[in-house]
């Protein structure tokens, strides 16, 4: 006897579909792919988006937000977060030819990524969304590292070991924190084949509303073609930080002005 619920059945094959997906798709595509009556398909989708368990791009495209099986779905934050960069994030991607990785800092100070947009190069920096990296030597790592409280940024700096993952690696922590000191006044984070040798780091700061700096926006680039157009891969980055900042209703003119006048 089949004890399927029809609409639990379809949700599940609906979120199983979005998980294969490699790039965000329509809603035809999803009629087409699951046989969903049009109507149906789309009470779905709307009801991920509603949940946090997906979004759906500024083309209506939808794409599933990522969530590891050991925990549930990013909460509202993240999900506007991810609303509001992913767009922009493919825009780099493709401006680019390079990966590109969006994450948040945990209140240990590591580093949680929440979407990725990978290159289509033959050779490219890819990395697993689950999968653990070293706030101290990766661009993104210290972007957020920067930018937390120095108290907390320290504790962190004495309760993680320090590891060399590279000849290249930065293991002292007063040189990491003047490089923290160095990325807040660039505005931007290079790790040069600290972490992975023949890869390159570069990350820039995304804003919210208030000022604060809220998630990383980082560029996976092989160190080769890294070190070809830094100047120009860099100037992409910010820009992208930049205009998913203002999606998320920060200002940067307003700020500044209201810093002048205090």
């Amino acid at each position: 006897m089949n004890t399927e619920v029809k609409s639990a059945a379809r949700i599940l094959d609906l979120l199983e579909y979005l998980a294969g997906c490699a790039e965000p798709v329509k809603l035809k595509e999803i009629v087409a792919a699951l046989g969903f009556p049009k109507s149906s398909a789309h009470a779905l989708a709307q009801t991920l988006v509603s949940r946090g368990y997906a979004i759906q791009d500024s083309t209506e495209r939808y794409v599933l937000v990522h969530a590891s099986r050991h925990r549930s779905a990013t909460r509202a934050h993240e999900a506007r977060l991810l609303s509001a960069a992913h767009p922009i994030m493919e825009q780099l991607r493709d401006r680019s030819g390079e990966t590109v990785v969006l994450a948040v800092r945990t209140t240990r100070g590591e580093s949680k990524r929440l979407a990725k947009c990978v290159s289509r190069q033959a050779i490219r920096f890819d990395v697993d969304l689950d999968g653990q990296s070293d706030s101290y030597c990766t661009a993104t790592g210290r972007l957020l590292l920067a930018h937390w409280e120095a108290g907390l940024a320290n504790a962190y700096l004495a309760r993680v070991p320090l590891i060399a993952r590279t000849p290249k690696t930065v293991t002292d922590p007063d040189a990491i924190r003047a490089l923290f000191m160095r990325i807040r006044a660039e505005g931007v984070s290079v790790c040069d084949e600290e972490h992975v040798t023949g890869s390159t780091g570069l990350a820039a700061p995304i804003h919210g509303r208030d000022g604060s700096v809220v998630a990383a926006l980082n560029l996976g680039v092989v160190t080769m073609r890294y070190h070809a157009r830094s100047h120009e891969l860099v100037a992409m980055l910010k820009e992208a930080c930049r205009q998913i900042s203002e999606r998320l209703g920060y200002r940067q003119d307003t700020r500044q002005d209201a810093d002048s006048v205090a």
